[in-house]
């Protein structure tokens, strides 16, 4: 308290010396305290300067009294004495002036904000939007013409490319709408409907595999191939094969590198053993072949089960006997593995999460059925039960006949179909969370039904792959 009485009495001091001599005093000491002092704001009309005096609460009313005395001695030399008030509501435009406002007082803040983005690197403008949700990048690309072309950039599919790959979509058919397709979204639990205008329309066209953003379609009247990228409608359709293949065909697909613009190839395998593989940078079908004489034929393979593709290895699952059939696509090596599959198993397919290969499939056993899921023993080539399907769901299937669809082809997400007469189910599986998830019923646009899918692929969403 004395010390900022003496305070005081220094500053009544130097307002007296001003008075006598009409020079500006010098500014006040800060005070010791930490709080924060309010203000008394002295205007004199001779000079631009303000003094600013602190207002101590715990100053009496007549020490107050006393400077405010002092400051009247002098009619005219100060104008007012007040306190700094709340700042004034301005309108936004006011705002956006004053945050430009520079030291002179120019007022350049339109120029100023143009200026600092138009020196943005671009590079840094691509890291960014290249991390945007899938949905949200598509929203964003009506902004303007530089954001809808990041599309056709080598820099921003570079950036998009080196990202860790996401959960995975499903391009799903349902057997009520077999001429267009359904694509799930997990991250936002939501359908869409893309519509693929190239492709044919009055033709069943079955989503058979995928890889690096795109989706390879057999049109199983004509045995046409196409490759297309859903969300951007990238579209080719592959030669005519040399070999004529009605019968029944398992179709693979692998990546040549880390994007589409280092090629891919395409796998489809008959029965009779006969295969051919597509150069997506030669565009033709090359090593043309049939299987090796020490693979049992005719190839009785599980066409429920799509192939899985571990980098540049696709793994086909058969049913006589019990096992795996793997392809090298570098090295045009076959493969087979005699695996015995668990008991009382139906419906089973095989799966893919982080170069793991899982087995997901139906255990029905005394009326009971549920869901299970093996992964595959590197040393013992047998499968190992992981995990299955929370009993309070499995309740739900006792008594029913069920049937399954799985689509794993690609990462750690697993969606299931699953069905009866009473009932139709669709659920995801996480294979890194172990996490069970229920998923929105599919219904085609205008329509109400529930639908259940017949047969689909997982990919993983790119917007900058290019068939």
């Amino acid at each position: 308290m004395e010390e900022e009485l003496a305070m005081l009495r220094q500053l009544i001091g130097q307002l007296q010396e001003l008075l006598h001599n009409g020079s500006p005093p010098p500014p006040p000491p800060s005070p010791p305290s930490s709080s924060s002092p309010s203000f008394l704001v002295l205007h004199n009309p001779h000079y631009q300067n303000r003094w600013c005096l602190p207002f101590i609460e715990e100053t009496s009313s007549d020490d107050c009294c006393d400077i405010v005395m002092a400051a009247g001695k002098r009619p005219g030399i100060f104008k007012m004495l007040e306190t700094v008030k709340k700042p004034v509501k301005r309108s936004r435009k006011e705002k956006n002036q004053g945050k430009s406002c520079t030291t002179g007082g120019d007022d350049t803040s339109g120029n100023m904000d143009q200026e600092i983005w138009q020196e943005f690197p671009r590079d840094l403008f691509e890291a960014v939007v290249s991390r945007l949700p899938i949905a949200t990048f598509f929203q964003f690309r009506s902004v303007c013409r530089n954001w809808n072309a990041l599309i056709d950039s080598d820099s921003f599919s570079r950036c998009c490319n080196e990202l860790p790959q996401t959960i995975p979509w499903f391009y799903t058919i349902t057997h009520e709408n077999v001429n267009s397709g359904q694509v799930y979204d997990p991250s936002l639990k939501k359908w869409h409907h893309p519509i693929i205008p190239a492709l044919p329309k009055k033709s069943i066209v079955l989503p058979m595999a995928s890889a690096g953003g795109l989706v390879c379609f057999l049109d199983i009247g004509h045995r046409n191939f196409y490759v297309s990228n859903p969300l951007t409608k990238s579209f080719r359709e592959l030669p005519a094969r040399s070999f004529k293949v009605w019968s029944r065909v398992a179709v693979g697909m692998t990546m040549n590198g880390n994007s589409t613009s280092d090629g891919y190839k395409v796998l489809w395998v008959g029965c009779e053993g006969e295969y051919e593989v597509y150069d997506s940078l030669r565009n033709v079908w090359t090593k043309r072949g049939t299987i090796p004489s020490n693979i049992k034929l005719p190839v009785l393979l599980n066409f429920k089960s799509q192939p899985v593709a571990i980098h540049s290895t696709l793994y086909l699952m058969l049913t006589d006997p019990e096992g795996i059939l793997s392809y090298d696509m570098v090295s045009g090596k076959w493969k087979q593995y005699i695996i015995p599959g668990p008991p009382h198993l139906s419906d089973h397919t095989l799966a893919e999460c982080g170069g793991r290969l899982m087995l997901v499939g139906l255990v029905t056993k005394n009326a009971a059925t549920c869901v299970c899921i093996w992964e595959l023993q590197k040393m013992t080539l047998l499968w190992k039960e992981v995990d299955r399907m929370p009993n309070i769901w499995c309740l739900e299937f006792y008594g029913k006949h069920i049937r399954m669809n799985c689509l794993g082809n690609k990462g750690c997400l697993i969606l299931l179909s699953l069905r009866s007469r009473q009932m139709n189910r669709l659920i995801t599986y996480n294979a890194v969370t172990r996490e069970w998830t229920k998923v929105p019923g599919c219904t085609v646009p205008r329509g109400r039904k529930r639908l259940w899918i017949a047969c689909g692929t997982a990919f993983h969403p790119s917007p900058t792959a290019r068939a």
